[in-house]
């Protein structure tokens, strides 16, 4: 798949753009396990202008976790065109837009997902947006506002037309926020428009090995973006590749190696932020790992584990669940 210059390869699977997950330690530790591109947190383009200190620390790339695509997001032209050449001085692969967030906060302010009500202004800010930048721009959406408005086949030609160089769709409606199931019979139907000549990435329910393969099957689409699946387990991409690779024969991590995994999100957290904050930023991937999954008798450890607010009590706690819990079921 190519985007602009940028040759992904064959197949690429890519780290989805996550607000507090895909810190640039997240991003690294993805790349080195199999992710082919890493996209950064959200960028609030009127924080970016404001120089709000919290947001311009979002723009640094580790050279490492390259290549990496900075996404942004707003809703009017000017602060987007402002923001856009603020960003393409951190020297990203690919600038892209956000036109997907269904959040509130972001969609029900009129950016995000929101542009799907104001199909122009979208269009506006992405012609101005291509037009301010020499890197390439892309955009991810999603299927529409809502049911009876699923307007990406049409939209997809239009965001083409404005000069984008690739286009990730989430097969969700913005009113399904995160429910139901993804559609990929429609990201297949946006992909198979002859008229359509930029690479299509879909987005939505990749969670296994087995999925992602029958996503590039059944859709045709030339890349796959994982989001919520990565989240306490980033070595999915380890899985996902070496399964395309090789089948179900693919050698996967051991547990120890996933658990040093986990260990070094929770030291980097740590060193990115400080220690209370940063076991606190790790929760998020601690509640959701599948490390933890099925365990019996496990809701007072994981308690324990969530609340923990030391390095030293959580690296315990890990401890007891890798050397006591888990070699007691075996």
């Amino acid at each position: 798949m190519q985007i602009g210059n940028l040759d992904l390869g064959d197949r690429p699977v890519m780290l989805a753009p996550m607000e507090d997950v895909t810190d640039r330690s997240f991003r690294l530790i993805c790349k080195e396990l199999g992710a082919d591109m890493v996209y950064t947190e959200f960028v609030s383009a009127d924080a970016l202008i404001r120089n709000i200190d919290s947001t311009t620390r979002k723009l640094f790339i580790d050279d490492r976790e390259r290549p990496t695509a900075i996404q942004i997001y707003g809703r009017e032209v000017e602060p987007m065109v402002e923001a856009a050449k603020i960003a393409e001085q951190a020297r990203p692969e690919i600038l892209d837009i956000n036109f997907g967030c269904p959040v509130k906060k972001v969609a029900g302010k009129g950016a995000g997902a929101g542009m799907l009500r104001d199909v122009p202004k979208m269009l506006e800010i992405t012609r101005a947006v291509v037009d301010a930048v020499k890197i390439p721009v892309t955009v991810k959406t999603r299927l529409g506002w809502d049911h009876e408005n699923k307007i990406i086949v049409d939209l997809a030609e239009q965001l083409q037309d404005c000069g984008i160089q690739a286009l990730t769709v989430h097969g969700r409606t913005r009113s399904q926020m995160y429910t139901g199931e993804a559609d990929w019979d429609m990201i297949a139907k946006v992909k198979a428009n002859p008229r359509l000549k930029i690479p299509v990435i879909g987005n939505g329910d990749i969670t296994t090995p087995e999925r992602l393969k029958e996503a590039f099957e059944r859709s045709g689409v030339d890349g796959v973006m994982v989001g919520r699946a990565s989240i306490g387990a980033p070595w999915v991409f380890h899985d996902m590749k070496q399964y395309m690779l090789h089948g179900d024969d693919y050698p996967k991590l051991s547990v120890a190696r996933k658990f040093d995994i986990i260990r070094r999100q929770i030291s980097e957290s740590i060193s990115n932020i400080d220690e209370y904050r940063g076991i606190l930023h790790i929760r998020r991937h601690l509640a959701a790992s599948p490390l933890f999954k099925g365990i019996p008798n496990f809701r007072e450890t994981r308690i324990a584990m969530l609340r923990a607010d030391t390095f030293e009590s959580l690296n315990r706690i890990l401890d007891k669940i890798q050397f006591e819990i888990i070699p007691s079921l075996k």
